[in-house]
C-alpha cells in the first residue's frame, strides 16, 4: 500500500526524481481521457490553464497520478494573487494535487499564494506574532508582522468535492491538503514559475517562502522578455544561464525541487546535477532516468 495520496510528493521525499506529461495550452479533461491518464508513465499530468481554457467542468475522477494545475493568475504582485485567490480554491475543490503560480515575481506574492490554498487552521510556517482567534474576535489584527506566511484564506465547502477524489473523507481531506514538506504530513504541491527579468531579480526571497515544492525558471517567457521570438535551449545565451544557476541555486538553499527539461541524452547529467522535477514528456527519457536512480515504475 502507498504511504501517500500524492505519488509525485512521496518520490521528492525520497530524492527521486518526477516525471510528467502536459503542456501549458489545457489537457483533455473527460472521463474516456482520464482513463487513459490513470494508466500513463508519467509521475503526474500537469493541466495548462496558463493559456489553455479555465475550464473545470469534466474531471477525470481518478486517484492518481498527481495532478498539478498551472493557475491562469500572474504571481506580479501580492494583491494580483489575492484578487484571484477563487481560481485557487476552485481548482483545490476539484480534486487536484497541486497549483503552480506562474510569473512570480515577489515573496509577497508567493505569501499570498500559498496562503489562498491553505486553511487558518494549520500553524506551520505562520508568523507566531498574529493574535489568536479570540483576540481577532476582539479587534485584534490578523496581518503577519515578521517574514512568516499570515493565515491561511480558504474556507470550509470545497471538502466533499475534493475528498473522494483523494479516496479519503472530507474530515480527513481537511487534515491533509496542506503544502509538504512545510507540513510533513501535508499532500499537497505547490510549486512556482520564475520567468521574468523581475522574477530572477527576486528568486533569492521567492523560493525562501515556506510552502513551496518546486520551482522551475522559464525559458519561454523569460526569453520573449529578453528579447527572443525563439524559445532558447540548453545551453543558453549568458543571461539566461545566469538566470538559470541563480534560481537553482535559491532553490538549493531552500530544499526546493528544480524544475528542467530533459531528454534521452541528459537525463543523466541532468539528475547527476540535482535536477529533480522533469519536463520533455517523453517517456523513453523517465525509463533512462528511473534507472540511472534505481527506480522501477510502481505498479
Amino acid at each position: 500500500m502507498a504511504s501517500r495520496i500524492n505519488r509525485a510528493l512521496e518520490l521528492l521525499a525520497q530524492d527521486q526524481a518526477i516525471y510528467y506529461v502536459g503542456g501549458h495550452s489545457g489537457h483533455v479533461l473527460t472521463h474516456s481521457q482520464g482513463r487513459q491518464d490513470a494508466r500513463t508513465w508519467a509521475d503526474y499530468i500537469n493541466i495548462g490553464m496558463e493559456h489553455g481554457a479555465f475550464d473545470m467542468a469534466a474531471r477525470s475522477g481518478h486517484r492518481t497520478p498527481t495532478i498539478v494545475v498551472e493557475a491562469p493568475v500572474n504571481g506580479t504582485d501580492a494583491a494580483n494573487v489575492y484578487f484571484n485567490a477563487w481560481q485557487f480554491r476552485q481548482i483545490l475543490g476539484r480534486g487536484v494535487h497541486g497549483v503552480l503560480l506562474c510569473q512570480a515575481e515577489s515573496a509577497d506574492a508567493v505569501r499570498a499564494f500559498v496562503e489562498s490554498c491553505r486553511y487558518p487552521h494549520y500553524r506551520n510556517g505562520v508568523d507566531p506574532a498574529i493574535p489568536s482567534p479570540i483576540a481577532r474576535m476582539h479587534g485584534a489584527s490578523r496581518a503577519a508582522r515578521g517574514g512568516g506566511l499570515g493565515l491561511g484564506t480558504r474556507g470550509r465547502g470545497s471538502e466533499s468535492t475534493a475528498a473522494p477524489i483523494w479516496g479519503i473523507s472530507p474530515e480527513e481531506y481537511l487534515e491533509r491538503c496542506d503544502p509538504w514538506p512545510l507540513n510533513p504530513k501535508g499532500e499537497l504541491l505547490l510549486s512556482v514559475k520564475i520567468e521574468s527579468p523581475e522574477g530572477v531579480a527576486h528568486c533569492e526571497e521567492i523560493l525562501a517562502v515556506p510552502g513551496l515544492g518546486f520551482a522551475e525558471m522559464g525559458p519561454g517567457d523569460l526569453g520573449l522578455a529578453l528579447g527572443y521570438r525563439a524559445v532558447p535551449r540548453d545551453p543558453y545565451p549568458p543571461e539566461m544561464r545566469e538566470a538559470r544557476e541563480r534560481v537553482f541555486a535559491a532553490c538549493r538553499k531552500n530544499r526546493v525541487a528544480f524544475l528542467e527539461t530533459a531528454a534521452p541524452g541528459n537525463i543523466v547529467a541532468k539528475l547527476d546535477e540535482g535536477v529533480r522535477v522533469i519536463a520533455g514528456h517523453r517517456e523513453e527519457t523517465a525509463v533512462i532516468g528511473r534507472t540511472h536512480q534505481k527506480r522501477t515504475m510502481p505498479v
